[in-house]
């Protein structure tokens, strides 16, 4: 290909070998000042990794990367940083154990000398201020210490933070994975500005709509390969699906299902005067949490895990449950064990042979859930980190599923997944439910609570809605967030 004046970069027959698997094929790709590109395909499509070459993070096993025209030999981090090219991953890369201020230091060498830290603390508070108004981050919080929604919030600021070196490109690997309605709205607001100024955009994303109302340009991947790239205006939601190579479904993603009548095996009964809403789910129920994020929806879920079929302040809790944690990184994986065992870690008593665990069924448990959830992998052997984000995710399913819990606690489990795979863990769900399984199920996306029974709304800490299956509507979601007593 040859290079235009006009790219920021091109990308030419870019490969990407890791062992027997091929991520990238041999991928072309391009990117011009002020536009932004929606990037989609499913987990394991080579999204993530095509974006890991361009911001310098892995090397390609073949291919040239041109930068404004010029090729780039030993291209790293470093480099991108340097040339104006950010990027801000699916998985998280702050620095726990630092503030807010001190890991945008981590970025930015020109804050040094006496009294970098407050210069630090103020630049980002800036952007976030621009970003997110409201947010509610302060410059001296330690980032273990914040939600996984205002951590994704500072890695984003952070990334439109500019000092010395310059500008050009960001890269949003599912930027608003973990960030509720109203906070993703802001953030793609921002986004549409900034693209409006000048700036340059990627955009990954598994929620559609996102890609379609705000992409100039789509780029589809499936299999390691850009199989479809076009103007935005001549994509839809079919033609997108059709691209991936996923089933086309009529109608909504959504499964509506009858109210269930079983016994009450939740009960949270609220502190204070008795005027907060009681939480409550029955057997063969999906009951969803909602609201803007960080409004008490995970703490709940973690108070109810905790309570492990007993009872503890004022939460009742009559048979087992296993949670599917939504910061995979953090609480979730077992970065040091396979696919198969971070499956079967959940099903330890069931695959105990006398003294020791089977190792023929935790195989066999591992290829069973391999196949039910489509874990894209070539072995069942490989560590966990070798999948993608999304894949990782399925584990995460397949090991609370494949357990004896009867309450399934998620919380905003779809965080990555593409599309294909939540129309098949939502038919998953129901199917479970029918069986007698229950789930409470926090989400940040709104859509996702169609397939909820009934749906509490959540306000600083207590739940200040109840919604029936028929009254599910974002607008009620959306209303019910934003008023004291609903």
């Amino acid at each position: 290909m040859t290079q235009k004046p006009s790219d920021i970069v091109r990308l030419d027959g870019v490969t990407m070998q890791f062992g027997t698997v091929c991520a990238l094929a041999g991928v072309d790709f391009t990117v011009t000042p002020g536009e932004c590109i929606g990037l989609v395909g499913h987990n394991g499509a080579g999204k993530s990794t095509l974006m890991n070459v361009l911001a310098g993070t892995l090397p390609p096993t073949s291919g040239s990367i041109r930068i404004s025209g010029q090729q780039q030999i030993g291209y790293t981090v470093t480099a991108a940083n340097a040339l104006g090219i950010r990027c801000v991953f699916q998985e998280l890369s702050l620095c726990a154990n630092l503030t807010v201020a001190e890991n945008t230091r981590v970025n930015h060498g020109a804050l040094r000398g006496l009294g970098w830290r407050r210069r630090a603390g103020a630049l980002i508070t800036a952007k976030l201020d621009e970003i997110f108004p409201g947010h509610g981050i302060a410059a001296g919080d330690v980032v273990e210490d914040l939600s996984i929604g205002r951590r994704q919030m500072v890695e984003v600021a952070r990334a439109f933070t500019v000092t010395d070196a310059p500008l050009h490109l960001i890269i949003l690997d599912e930027p608003t994975s973990s960030l509720d309605s109203h906070t993703a709205g802001q953030l793609l607001a921002y986004m549409r500005a900034a693209v409006a100024k000048g700036l340059s955009c990627i955009l990954i994303s598994h929620m559609l709509g996102e890609i379609l109302d705000n992409a100039d340009r789509i780029v589809v991947m499936r299999d390691g390969a850009v199989v479809a790239n076009g103007p935005a205006r001549e994509f839809d939601r079919d033609r997108l699906v059709s691209a991936m190579g996923a089933e086309h479904r009529q109608g909504s993603t959504s499964i509506q299902a009858p109210s269930a009548h079983g016994e009450v095996c939740v009960r949270v009964r609220p502190a204070g005067d008795g005027s907060a809403i009681e939480l409550l789910a029955r057997r063969g129920e999906i009951v969803g949490l909602a609201g803007l994020a960080g409004h008490g929806q995970t703490r709940m879920l973690i108070d109810i895990f905790a309570a492990k079929g007993g009872h503890s302040s004022g939460i009742e809790v009559t048979v087992s449950t296993a949670l599917i944690a939504g910061d995979r990184q953090r609480d979730g994986i077992f970065p040091l064990s396979s696919i198969a065992r971070n499956i079967a870690i959940g099903s330890m008593r069931a695959l105990r042979r006398g003294f020791l665990i089977s190792r023929k069924h935790e195989d066999e448990l591992g290829e069973t859930w391999r196949k039910r959830m489509r874990i894209r992998t070539p072995a069942m052997t490989d560590n966990i980190l070798t999948l993608s984000g999304g894949n990782q995710q399925k584990a995460l399913f397949a090991r609370a599923l494949a357990s004896d819990a009867r309450i399934v606690l998620m919380d905003d489990p779809m965080r990555g997944v593409d599309i294909a795979t939540k129309l098949e863990v939502y038919d998953l769900l129901r199917e479970e439910a029918r069986k007698g399984r229950t789930f409470l199920w926090y989400t940040t996306e709104t859509e996702e609570l169609e397939n909820c029974d009934r749906v509490y709304v959540f306000r600083n800490g207590s739940i200040v809605a109840e919604l029936a299956s028929h009254e599910i509507t974002e607008e009620k979601v959306i209303q019910s967030s934003f008023t004291e007593a609903a």
